[in-house]
């Protein structure tokens, strides 16, 4: 079982906080902060949760670390959807485009890609009606 999924960002400001209200994450997506703190070697960690799913997202920013590189096979989250129609809309209004897609599998499905910050991708998947 996956517990959890992290990324490591190198704007909080940008990417997630309290001051931020237009954020990816929790505007476009939904997801939930459950908690936040920093560890023990001085990485600031903000955890959220999608609806409906057990898994945690953690954004991890540890300055030490250098940047943020985003490697070629390993640069999205992915969500299912319900309509990708009306989420792209809804998203586009709030200022996040789709970058690419909606696409059609041979399987009915549909996916889309937002970009993300740090270089990352969200894809949106909305499965198709025989899945």
């Amino acid at each position: 079982m996956i517990a959890g999924r992290g990324n490591k960002i190198r704007n909080g400001q940008k990417t997630l906080t309290h001051s931020l209200p237009h954020s990816r994450y929790k505007d476009v997506l939904g997801l939930k902060e459950l908690r936040r703190h920093t560890s023990g070697r001085g990485s600031q960690l903000v955890f959220l949760k999608a609806p409906e799913s057990e898994e945690e997202i953690e954004l991890c920013k540890f300055d030490q670390s250098g940047p943020v590189v985003v490697g070629p096979d390993l640069t999205h989250l992915a969500f299912e959807v319900d309509d990708l129609e009306k989420f792209a809309r809804e998203a586009a209004a709030k200022g996040y485009p789709l970058s690419d897609g909606p696409h059609q599998s041979s399987g009915g499905s549909k996916i889309a890609f937002i970009d993300a910050p740090e270089g990352y991708e969200i894809e949106l998947i909305q499965r198709g009606r025989d899945l």
